[in-house]
C-alpha cells in the first residue's frame, strides 16, 4: 500500500494531537514537522525521531499539509502550500462570510495549482457542520441551536494571547441556551500592562465583540488550562407538513485532540476531490474513512 504522506505544519496544541493521529493512521506516513524554529536544541523530546524543518519544501515529496498554525494566518499558509502543488487541510475556525471568502480564494489557487483544500475542517465548523447539514435534511424548516461548551475555546484563547500586554491567557465559553454564549477570558498580563487597555482591546475583538465577555485578572493561566469542551447541537422543525421533530446531538471531548482527528481524516479525503476548495458538508463522508469501501458500506448502511 502507497501510504499518504503527510506533513504536519506548526507544532503548538493542534499540532501535538495531528501528529499522533497522523501516526496511528494505518495509511497514513509522517514525513515531518514544520516549525518556525527547527533547530535541534529546541525541538521537543517527542519529535526526537521525527524531521523536523522550517520550510516544507525540505521535506521532500507531501502529499498532503496538516495545517495547524492560528486561524488568522491559515490563508497566506495555505495559499503559499498549495502553490507547490500540496493539498491541504486546514481548522479555520470563522463562520459566515470569513469562510466563504477563504473556501472562494483557495478554491482559485486550488485550480490554478491542481492541489485541493478542505477548509475549517475541525469539530466547529467541521463535523459539526455535517451534523447540522443533516438535521436539516432531515426536517429543512425549523431552527437549530449550536450550544457550546462549557470548555476552553484554543481559537479564542489564541486570540486573547495576542493582545499586547498579555503574557498568557484562557477563554472559556459558557453556553446560556438557544445558542446564546458567554466568554469568561482570564489574562495573565504582563509586568506594566494596563488591565484596562488590555480588557478594552480583547472585548473589541471581533472573535468576542458580538458576545458577553467577561475579563478576569490571574496570577497564573497554565493552574486553570484544561482542554475539555462540549457541544449540544438542537433543531426543532418540520419533516414534510409534520411539526414537532426534535432531533439532539451531543458530545464532551478533548478539544485538540477531536480537531486533530478531523483534520486527519480530511488529509485522507482531500486527495479523492478534484482540484479546489471544500468544506466537510461538501464531501460524502465515506471519503473521510480508512477502508474497503464495500465492506465499510454493509456495516453502515
Amino acid at each position: 500500500m502507497n501510504k499518504i504522506k503527510v506533513a504536519v505544519v506548526s507544532y503548538g496544541n493542534i499540532g501535538r494531537f495531528s501528529v499522533e493521529a497522523v501516526l496511528a493512521a494505518p495509511d497514513m506516513q509522517l514525513v515531518g514537522v514544520v516549525r518556525r524554529d527547527s533547530s535541534a536544541d529546541n525541538t521537543p523530546i517527542e519529535l526526537k525521531e521525527i524531521k523536523v524543518v522550517s520550510d516544507i519544501s525540505e521535506l521532500g515529496k507531501v502529499d498532503v499539509a496538516i495545517l495547524c498554525s492560528p486561524t488568522r494566518s491559515i490563508l497566506k499558509v495555505a495559499k503559499a502550500i498549495m502553490e507547490k502543488g500540496i493539498c491541504t487541510v486546514n481548522s479555520f475556525d470563522v463562520h459566515g462570510d470569513e469562510m466563504w471568502n477563504l473556501r472562494t480564494q483557495l478554491n482559485e489557487t486550488g485550480r490554478r495549482h491542481n492541489s485541493k483544500a478542505i477548509i475549517s475542517a475541525g469539530w466547529d465548523p467541521g463535523s459539526d457542520s455535517v451534523i447540522r447539514t443533516l438535521m436539516l435534511a432531515m426536517a429543512p424548516k425549523g431552527i437549530t441551536y449550536t450550544n457550546f461548551g462549557p470548555g476552553m475555546s484554543m481559537g479564542h484563547s489564541v486570540v486573547a494571547k495576542s493582545k499586547e500586554g498579555v503574557k498568557d491567557a484562557l477563554s472559556m465559553t459558557i453556553p446560556t441556551g438557544t445558542g446564546i454564549h458567554r466568554r469568561m477570558v482570564y489574562v495573565e498580563l504582563e509586568e506594566g500592562a494596563s488591565f484596562e487597555k488590555v480588557s478594552a482591546d480583547i472585548k473589541s475583538d471581533s472573535y468576542f465583540s458580538k458576545d458577553e465577555t467577561h475579563i478576569i485578572p490571574v496570577s497564573n493561566v497554565d493552574q486553570l488550562q484544561d482542554m475539555g469542551h462540549a457541544v449540544l447541537l438542537e433543531h426543532k422543525g418540520v419533516s414534510g407538513k409534520t411539526q414537532n421533530q426534535l432531533f439532539e446531538f451531543r458530545m464532551n471531548i478533548n478539544n485538540p485532540a477531536l480537531t486533530a482527528q478531523v483534520l486527519v481524516s480530511c488529509a485522507r479525503a482531500v486527495l479523492l476531490q478534484q482540484p479546489g476548495a471544500y468544506t466537510m458538508p461538501e464531501i460524502a463522508p465515506i471519503d473521510y474513512l480508512y477502508g474497503d469501501k464495500e465492506q465499510l458500506l454493509k456495516k453502515l448502511v
